[in-house]
């Protein structure tokens, strides 16, 4: 299984709107991306909530049966077409894939 992790630190204004509005947006466009390949185990993309803490804006936690399924995954047309919007609006963003035995 492959894990497959991204926090993203949003800009406070970009695309004429502010970092709540982008991360908004941003969390229902990777919403979107749910299910949208074979071998996609989990799929949760996750807002900073006032309180708790955190030094991102934006997490996506998913998991993949295998690299395959991650690659496709990457590759798909409706995670493609996203990508323009996350670059436009992003700060910084941090990616970690890992491999675990089940």
């Amino acid at each position: 299984m492959i894990k497959h992790i991204v926090l993203w630190t949003l800009k406070d204004h970009a695309e004429g709107a502010d970092s709540t509005s982008n991360a908004l947006k941003m969390k229902a466009l990777l919403d979107a991306c749910a299910n949208l390949v074979p071998g996609m185990l989990k799929f949760e993309a996750t807002l900073a909530q006032p309180g708790l803490e955190s030094t991102c804006d934006v997490l996506l936690y998913s998991e993949f049966i295998d690299k395959e399924a991650l690659d496709a995954y990457q590759a798909h047309p409706e995670h493609v077409a996203i990508k323009p919007f996350i670059g436009a609006v992003r700060a910084a963003r941090q990616c970690i894939d890992y491999a675990v035995q089940d």
